[in-house]
């Protein structure tokens, strides 16, 4: 078992402490240290007198939430894992929210002065010390610059880093264990989840990060009248204290208040999807952490509204790929050609190419089958990723972290599409988006948008050109290449030559030694020091022999 700090083995106990109180005794248990103690879950005064206990999923998440900000940021990570957990679970860890409590404003103040080197006064017109909301691992206050312009103060919490350090290395020892004595967690790759949720939450705590996030969003949608991303002010922006326009606008949470400025529901609903895949096909850059309380709707024209988005601390890219294969995927999914969703997952390396396609195509078949019994107008794209994501896990599918992300803003947006608008057609939304794309990847204009992008460095090498067609051909023409291919092939030939002669030489030896030892028991004389001359002549002679062929 790994060894742990006096400040661990402390918050290990705290950790198994909130877990018993939470009525998930069997968790703690079912470790390989403390399995034969079971027992004592019938001494504890709590399980005596509980009749009825609440549903395991909601236990769990009351747990994470008791046990602070790491852990609570780490549930709505795993939310995000349902090709790891059973549905209850997720669904319930979804509920997680970053309604922590709050830090004394004077250390926000603290820390923003120490950040600029200056007076809170001095930086600010105005301050609002009571913080407009706080989360897991920072803190956002209102304030008015000198310039007059509204904007938002985000501080990271006080001395955070070192708590997120002790709770991540706890979880790597906590999974360490999981996959050294349980087999089925062992399935689940625990390490790699918390390696997951290490860069994850690492990322969060570097604002300067996040503004350079919201910055090429910004320009990603600049002049859209799709979504509206609040401007940075750079001259403010520093590792732990982030300075950003304040923007207002409806919670899209707030269904009814939409409702009553008159918007259009369907059109808000439809718009979200699009932005989506605006983001991930034509942008390859996506807000991956779009729940519903880092969006708000615009409705200064209820007609025509305009998503607002703020926390940039998550953000999900492509290469390209994924995008490709990602697209044709969701195509060959609707047209049911479950062949070529297996064929592509071998293609792209998502499946290990040693995958047979026809037992591949056989599982997918029996997952989305019942799926497609539906209209289609009611098929979620994010159950039909995640069942995917289910099956191909069954045939060893490495975990893609970027998919992972993707799967995960897809189930946000669909779930808050269909509340918005619950007769909304996902697939009619995003069919001709695809179909657009992939038209403008392949043929004579894909071909003509590439050659014009590498016309520069085209140009810039073409002065070197002839110069190199020429050492080439007059290489070729000298025998350059030949006389070097021949030299290779040659120590090729010496290298198998000398291994076959090291090899040779001690077989030899050994079959001597097998000699002396027959000539050894053929002997009269039983004991070792008393062994016949011939037979110690033999058996050094196979030694020399081993030794010369294993120093060659």
């Amino acid at each position: 078992m790994p060894i742990l700090t006096p400040g661990q083995f402390i918050r290990m106990l705290r950790i198994n402490w909130v877990l018993m109180l939470h009525g998930l005794d069997d968790i703690v248990f079912t470790t390989h240290l403390l399995r034969p103690f079971r027992f004592i879950i019938y001494i504890f005064p709590w399980n005596w007198f509980r009749r009825k206990r609440k549903p395991r999923a909601e236990r769990m998440r009351e747990a994470l939430e008791d046990l602070g900000p790491v852990f609570i940021k780490f549930g709505q990570m795993l939310s995000t894992r349902r090709d790891l957990l059973a549905d209850d679970i997720a669904d319930e860890l979804q509920r997680l929210q970053d309604n922590v409590p709050v830090f004394p404003s004077q250390q926000a103040i603290d820390i923003i002065e120490k950040a600029y080197g200056d007076s809170i006064e001095n930086l600010f017109e105005s301050f609002e010390e009571v913080p407009l909301a706080s989360a897991s691992v920072a803190q956002v206050h209102a304030a008015v610059l000198k310039t007059g312009e509204d904007v938002i103060v985000k501080v990271l919490r006080p001395d955070i880093m070192p708590v997120i350090k002790r709770d991540i290395s706890l979880l790597y020892i906590i999974a360490e264990l999981a996959a050294k004595y349980s087999s089925q967690l062992r399935r689940l790759r625990p390490v790699e989840v918390i390696k997951e949720y290490e860069k994850t939450i690492l990322d969060e705590l570097d604002l300067l990060r996040e503004a350079a996030n919201a910055s090429q969003l910004r320009r990603n949608f600049e002049g859209s009248s799709d979504l509206y991303v609040p401007a940075i002010h750079w001259d403010f922006v520093r590792k732990n204290v982030l300075v950003m326009e304040r923007v207002y606008g409806t919670p899209i949470r707030d269904i009814d208040a939409l409702k009553e400025q008159g918007t259009d529901m369907e059109r808000l609903a439809a718009l979200g999807v699009e932005i989506f895949f605006t983001q991930v096909f034509s942008h390859n850059f996506f807000h991956a952490d779009m729940h519903p309380g880092n969006i708000f709707v615009d409705t200064e024209k209820p007609a025509s509204p305009k998503y607002v988005a703020v926390d940039f601390g998550i953000m999900g890219t492509l290469s390209q790929t994924d995008k490709r294969y990602l697209a044709e995927n969701f195509l060959a999914f609707f047209q049911r050609d479950y062949y070529k969703v297996a064929k592509l997952h071998v293609e792209s390396g998502w499946v290990p190419s040693h995958t047979r396609v026809d037992e591949f195509e056989s599982a997918i078949r029996s997952v989305c089958e019942p799926i497609f019994e539906k209209p289609l107008k009611e098929i979620s794209f994010g159950q039909l990723l995640l069942r995917l994501f289910q099956t191909a896990r069954r045939f060893n599918m490495e975990v893609q972290p970027q998919l992972v992300l993707l799967q995960k803003t897809l189930l946000n947006i669909e779930g808050l599409g269909r509340q918005l608008y619950p007769d909304l057609d996902l697939w009619k939304t995003a069919k001709p988006f695809l179909e657009n794309w992939m038209k403008e990847q392949v043929g004579v204009g894909a071909m003509m948008r590439n050659l014009k992008d590498d016309l520069p460095y085209l140009i810039e090498k073409m002065p070197e050109m002839p110069g190199l067609v020429y050492k080439s051909l007059k290489a070729y023409a000298d025998g350059e290449y030949h006389l070097k291919q021949v030299s290779e092939i040659h120590k090729i030939r010496e290298d198998i030559n000398h291994n076959h002669q090291r090899s040779l030489t001690v077989i030899v030896g050994c079959s001597i030694l097998v000699v002396a030892s027959v000539i050894y028991a053929l002997s009269d004389v039983a004991p070792i020091f008393g062994a016949p001359p011939m037979s110690w002549a033999t058996a050094l002679t196979g030694f020399i022999f081993i030794a010369f062929g294993l120093r060659r």
